[in-house]
């Protein structure tokens, strides 16, 4: 069956996910200036591992993209989400390279520099391996990134996933250069 032939199950548009300190939100163009704030507070950290962040957005540009980011959720080809403590976004991740044929995820994540250090990404990143397998049915989610990104590393490791492997220059880092990604996963 091709992945387009794949039912795709319903996620609500209003979808939130709930862990102890943290709120989980589908995109929106409502919050394209939280957004852009917690970016432009965290950019020099970003920019060494986010090929986006490789310059400052403007708010129109973060609107866009959040307009782009609840495109592709409502049409579940990526499940991007918006982590927030009370009001403040705290950062971003998501279910992300869905193949729903598996069903199968990768879990992206960033932080605001001001948030870093207090779980907030392990926390999140818990809820949405929860929330993959038990109400979209996962039998694989997985997290992906550069071997040189200790702190990233430390998140799926946390958690319990597995490393598989690292793809050795499997890809371009964002400087133009060849980078080593290890995967690591969750199975059902």
């Amino acid at each position: 069956m091709s992945q387009e032939a794949c039912p795709r199950p319903e996620v609500p548009l209003d979808l939130e996910i709930e862990s102890a300190r943290l709120v989980l939100r589908a995109p929106h163009p409502d919050y394209a200036d939280k957004v852009n704030e917690a970016i432009r507070e965290s950019i020099d950290e970003l920019r060494a591992w986010m090929d986006w962040a490789q310059k400052i957005p403007s708010i129109g540009e973060s609107r866009a993209q959040q307009e782009l980011a609840r495109k592709q959720f409502v049409e579940r080809e990526e499940l991007p989400l918006v982590l927030f403590c009370g009001d403040r976004v705290v950062g971003c991740s998501g279910l992300h390279r869905i193949d729903w044929s598996v069903p199968a995820f990768e879990i992206g994540y960033w932080v605001r520099r001001s948030e870093a250090r207090r779980g907030y990404v392990t926390e999140a990143v818990d809820a949405i391996g929860n929330f993959a397998f038990q109400q979209l049915d996962a039998r694989r989610v997985e997290i992906r990134t550069d071997t040189r990104n200790s702190r990233s590393r430390k998140i799926p490791e946390r958690l319990g996933y597995d490393l598989e492997g690292v793809l050795h220059q499997n890809c371009l880092d964002v400087q133009g250069l060849p980078r080593n990604t290890a995967v690591y996963a969750k199975t059902r």
